[in-house]
This record gives structure tokens, C-alpha cells and sequence, in this order.
């Protein structure tokens, strides 16, 4: 009976993250975060305390996140009007989950930003004198062909709305081809970031899928490595 309990316990716990999973999208957001990462560590050289503290970090998102979550369910089950104290509870509870992200991008970028520095300078080192045009020839034919997929869909306007998300693949294009022409490595970190942040305000406004923002990500940086790579 005591060993049906502790399964029955970890059930629970399961249903748990699924549930998580499936009625909030930051909690899916952290777990593809969370697996890129993994991932992307699989290609670097960590030490065991770094994949200790990437370990911890991802699961003090997830955990945040997961408490967030409980004290709104249990905030809506007591009451469905609004109180300040309710308010004051879910505010309070997605604060720490706001830490605890700005923490894992501190710790990712602490860990991999001098790994990524080195692989960065390899790889860039044969397209930083390319041509600046092509930049804005790249940027062009990702316009186009966002269009030309929207066009086929039937859904959306150019740049609003419908798959993939042109935003996206145009964020992702300059941050690409900034990649590609910049010496700088700090430009090029700032110019990603400002590339996510466009990506998280169209899933933020709900003009968006996060399938459909990936999509325009993913289709404005290889049009632009192609096209890089193509012509050097």
C-alpha cells in the first residue's frame, strides 16, 4: 500500500509538469530554452561545475515557473473577483520567476559567451570583408519570399499576422548578416538579442504562434547564410 502511494505520488507530480506544460506557454518556452541549451552544451567542453550550475539554473526557471503557476490556480480557485491582494500574489509570484530567467541568461551567457567568442571569431574570420550590399540584398529576397509564403497560405498580411512571422525573419536576417560583417562581438550579442526580443513581442501580442516566430527565425538566418555563403 506504501509503495502505491509513492507511485501514486509521482503521478501526481508528472501530471503536474504536464499540466504546466500544456496551459502555459512561458513554461514551454522554458523547456525548448531549456533543451537548446543542453544541446548547445553538448558541443562545448564544461567543466562538472558548469553543467552543475547550467543543471540548477534550468531547474530554478522551471521550478519558479511551476509555483507561479500553483498560486494562480489556487488565487482563481478562492476567488474569481479582483483584490489587491490577489493581484499583489501573482505579481509577486511571476517576479520571481522574471529573476530567476534574468539569472539563467546571466549564467548561459558567463558559460558560453567566451566558447561562443572563440567558435565566432573562427567561423567569422573568412566573411567579415564581404561586401556590405549584401546585407540589404539578403534582407530583400527574405521580404520576398516571406510574401511569397503568406501569398500561398492565404493567411495573414505581409507583415502581420500568418505563417511565418516576417518580423522574425527579418530580425533574424540582420542579425545575421550583422554576424557575418561586425568585428565586434558584443555588436553581434546585442543585435541577437534585439533580434529575440522582436521575436518574444509578436508571440507577446498574440499576432504570433511561437511555431510560426521559430519558422520566420529559422527562414531569415539560413536565407542569409546561403547567401553569404553563396557569394564568398
Amino acid at each position: 500500500m506504501g509503495n502505491r502511494k509513492l507511485v501514486d505520488s509521482f503521478n501526481d507530480a508528472i501530471d503536474g509538469i504536464i499540466y504546466t506544460l500544456k496551459t502555459q506557454r512561458n513554461m514551454r518556452i522554458h523547456f525548448a530554452t531549456a533543451i537548446g541549451v543542453l544541446l548547445l552544451s553538448l558541443f562545448f567542453k564544461l567543466s562538472k561545475l558548469e553543467v552543475l550550475i547550467l543543471f540548477f539554473t534550468i531547474s530554478l526557471v522551471i521550478i519558479a515557473e511551476m509555483i507561479n503557476t500553483s498560486i494562480e490556480a489556487a488565487i482563481d480557485l478562492i476567488t474569481d473577483r479582483y483584490h489587491e491582494l490577489a493581484k499583489i500574489a501573482k505579481n509577486v509570484a511571476a517576479g520571481a520567476v522574471f529573476i530567476a530567467s534574468l539569472n539563467a541568461i546571466l549564467v548561459a551567457y558567463i558559460i558560453f559567451f567566451d566558447k561562443l567568442n572563440l567558435v565566432t571569431e573562427i567561423v567569422l574570420h573568412r566573411v567579415r570583408q564581404m561586401p556590405v550590399h549584401l546585407t540589404f540584398i539578403s534582407l530583400l529576397i527574405v521580404i520576398l519570399i516571406v510574401i511569397s509564403i503568406k501569398a500561398f497560405h492565404g493567411k495573414g498580411r505581409p507583415f502581420r499576422g500568418g505563417m511565418p512571422s516576417g518580423h522574425a525573419a527579418i530580425a533574424f536576417s540582420l542579425a545575421t548578416a550583422i554576424a557575418f560583417i561586425s568585428e565586434n562581438t558584443l555588436i553581434i550579442t546585442l543585435s541577437l538579442f534585439l533580434a529575440v526580443l522582436v521575436a518574444q513581442s509578436r508571440i507577446e501580442s498574440q499576432i504570433h504562434s511561437l511555431f510560426q516566430v521559430i519558422a520566420g527565425a529559422a527562414l531569415g538566418v539560413c536565407i542569409t547564410l546561403l547567401i553569404f555563403q553563396t557569394i564568398y
